[in-house]
Parts: structure tokens; sequence; C-alpha cells
């Protein structure tokens, strides 16, 4: 029998890749100093490799890298992460 499903919301943290110093610094605060370092070998597009249980995955720039809810991190393509996110409102600030 083929039944229906729907994914269950689950907030997770990202970051947007821009190529300069103060957000690469800010990635790699973010995450946590897991493995991840800066290419700039292809073609002269900067990309930031990212070891995954998966393998090494490239975010370039505009591409989101996001804290998974097991605490793993890998890239996302800005189109997917815009139909499959949004921005949460910080309850904190009110």
């Amino acid at each position: 029998m083929i039944k229906k499903y729907r994914k269950k919301p689950v907030e997770i943290e990202a970051i947007e890749f821009i190529d300069t110093p103060e957000r690469i610094e800010e990635i790699f605060n973010f995450m946590e100093n897991e493995t991840m370092r800066v290419d700039y070998s292809m073609y002269g597009r900067p990309a930031v490799l990212i070891e995954t249980l998966e393998g090494t995955m490239r975010a370039e720039v505009g591409d989101y890298i996001i804290k998974g809810i097991n605490g793993e991190f890998y890239p996302c393509k800005p189109d997917i992460f815009e139909k499959t996110y949004e921005e949460v409102e910080d309850e904190s600030m009110e």
C-alpha cells in the first residue's frame, strides 16, 4: 500500500558561503573546527571543502553550509535551500 509522508519540521543552523576572510573565519567557527578547507584550484572558483560521511563535498560561493540535526555539516545549493527552509524568528531577541 502506498502512503503519503510529510517531512518533519526541523530547525537547522546555516551560513552562506561568501568569499571574504571574515566569512571564512565565521564558517570555521560555525563548523566548530571540523575538517574543512578553502580551495581556489578549480578555475579560480573558491569553494569550501567539507569532509562528510559520503566523502568530500564542495560548497561554492552562494551555497549554504548546513549543520544537520546530528551535528553533521553539508553544503546546499541556494535554490534548494530557499525551497526547503524559511528563516525562524529568534525568540531570544524579543
